[in-house]
């Protein structure tokens, strides 16, 4: 049983839709969500594998996401700090794990000067790109037409150092190799973050975790839309008409056995997964083609549980990182309040692909392996073993967050956020401050809750209605 009309139709139960679906409804508009998964939290999950709880997707709050900060506290959901006591690790070329304390790795000092003269031009090039609008910034045309990978050809001829600036940007968040993206794709990354120094400092960036994990938002937000939100329910089309809430305006949004009217839809998922719905009349070309330059990352999340955290009594922190292993970067993701230890890894682009060509067995052993060099022997035997694999899910497809190819982000940046007709279109993946993190999700979510209340206006306007009825075998 579904509402058969609402003022707003709400696609994906992830963090965006539904912090846009509680902005609504307390604007005095109806809403319904409808959720393709059997679950909510889009990309957010907190799961138990073989009796151990993991946070199988996003996790991490760092002091500048203050959109969640501000959500974790009107829900009630309190935050810890990540384990850093002891020394992190670092694994060069030569493949020789290294110990060290500080913010610079082991390395020669032509390769830490330099390491710290690209983060210093990078910072500076950051501080002149409105996250909001990349594509304003006086160079982006030619920021956009060059590689990531090319630019820092360019800057410097020490490569250990660039291969280091590259990981903290291709692997560690887009999951994308070097060569796939454009500086200014890279320089919209750092911005969303306050800069690229901020990338780079672990401790500011993987700062605090929720206690019982970061799902209990999704959760919690659509305990209290209660039967607003509908599970199970992908949406295959949606026909639309010009005029948000006009007399011929609005939407009918079909599901498998359902159709609901509405004066607005709100598409909160993953730009990849746009084209998953069919629209009536068809979207604008110009949309349809920003949605073949953009694409999903590829990385594989490692949890690793042991009877104990067995690096702390070896004076490491848990940090350790290099972009020659298997596994890029690795942190103590011991969960509040356990006596087990857990760490959690990263694998990704085209690592990943050589690793997801291997048998579960073997995929596995590499992985341990690659941990064993940061941790030592004692890895290669975890209690629990478990791999994130968002690619293989079939409503994600990918990870963390869509970016665009070369030339993409300055061609159609600022279309995606334009509404087509009564549909708007967001998620993390469209932040500016926040970008591709449940921050960014969230502020997407009040952005996009109050566009859409502005066009409706208010809810005296409203001519629909919130009658609920059977709407199974409703014709077309």
């Amino acid at each position: 049983m579904l509402k058969s009309e609402c003022d707003v139709v709400v696609i994906g139960a992830g963090a965006t839709g539904l912090t846009a679906a509680t902005r609504l409804r307390s604007a005095g508009l109806s809403v319904l969500v409808l959720e393709a998964r059997d679950r909510v939290g889009g990309r957010l999950l907190t799961d138990h594998i073989d009796g151990q709880l993991y946070e199988v997707g996003g996790q991490w709050v760092s002091p500048d996401q203050t959109a969640l900060i501000q959500t974790l506290d009107d829900l009630g959901l309190s935050t810890y700090s990540r384990y850093r006591e002891g020394e992190s690790v670092y694994v060069g070329p030569d493949g020789v794990a290294e110990r060290f304390t500080g913010d610079i790795f082991p390395a020669s000092e032509h390769t830490k000067a330099e390491l710290e003269r690209l983060i210093a031009v990078l910072d500076v090039l950051v501080a002149e790109t409105d996250p909001a609008a990349p594509w304003l910034h006086p160079r982006a045309t030619e920021y956009d037409r060059v590689s990531f990978s090319s630019w820092l050809e360019q800057q410097s001829d020490d490569e250990e150092a660039r291969d280091n600036i590259a990981l903290f940007i291709a692997d560690a968040m887009l999951t994308k190799p070097a060569h796939s993206f454009s500086l200014l794709q890279a320089l919209l990354m750092a911005a969303s973050a306050g800069s690229f120094s901020h990338l780079v400092d672990a401790d500011f960036i993987l700062d605090k975790r929720v206690v019982g994990g970061l799902q209990q938002v999704p959760l919690r937000l659509a305990e209290a839309l209660g039967d607003d939100v509908v599970l199970s329910q992908p949406v295959t089309r949606i026909e639309w008409s010009e005029g948000a809430g006009g007399p011929t305006g609005g939407v009918r949004v079909h599901t498998a056995d359902s159709v609901v009217t509405a004066r607005a839809a709100l598409v909160a998922v993953p730009p990849n997964l746009y084209s998953r719905i069919g629209y009536e009349p068809p979207l604008p070309r110009l949309r349809q083609q920003q949605l073949q330059h953009q694409s999903l990352g590829l990385v594989i999340k490692v949890h690793a549980t042991y009877e104990t955290p067995f690096w702390r009594a070896d004076g490491l922190s848990g940090t350790a990182f290099s972009p020659y292993q298997t596994v890029h970067e690795a942190y103590d993701n011991s969960n509040h309040g356990e006596s087990r230890g857990t760490l959690v890894g990263f694998v990704s682009d085209e690592k990943a692909d050589a690793l997801l060509t291997l048998p579960a067995d073997e995929r596995r052993a590499a992985i341990l392996s690659s941990l064993a060099t940061y941790y030592g022997p004692a890895a290669l035997a975890p209690s629990v073993y478990y791999e994130s694999d968002w690619a293989a899910e079939e409503w994600t497809q990918g990870a963390y967050a869509t970016s665009f190819d070369l030339g993409g982000l300055t061609r159609y940046g600022a279309m995606q956020l334009e509404p087509v007709g009564p549909m708007w279109f967001g998620s993390s993946d469209l932040a500016a401050h926040g970008y591709q993190h449940v921050d960014g999700a969230i502020r997407v979510g009040w952005r996009l809750a109050e566009e859409i209340g502005a066009a409706l206006g208010s809810v005296e306007a409203s001519a629909a209605t919130s009658t609920t009825i059977t709407t199974e075998g409703v014709p077309a």
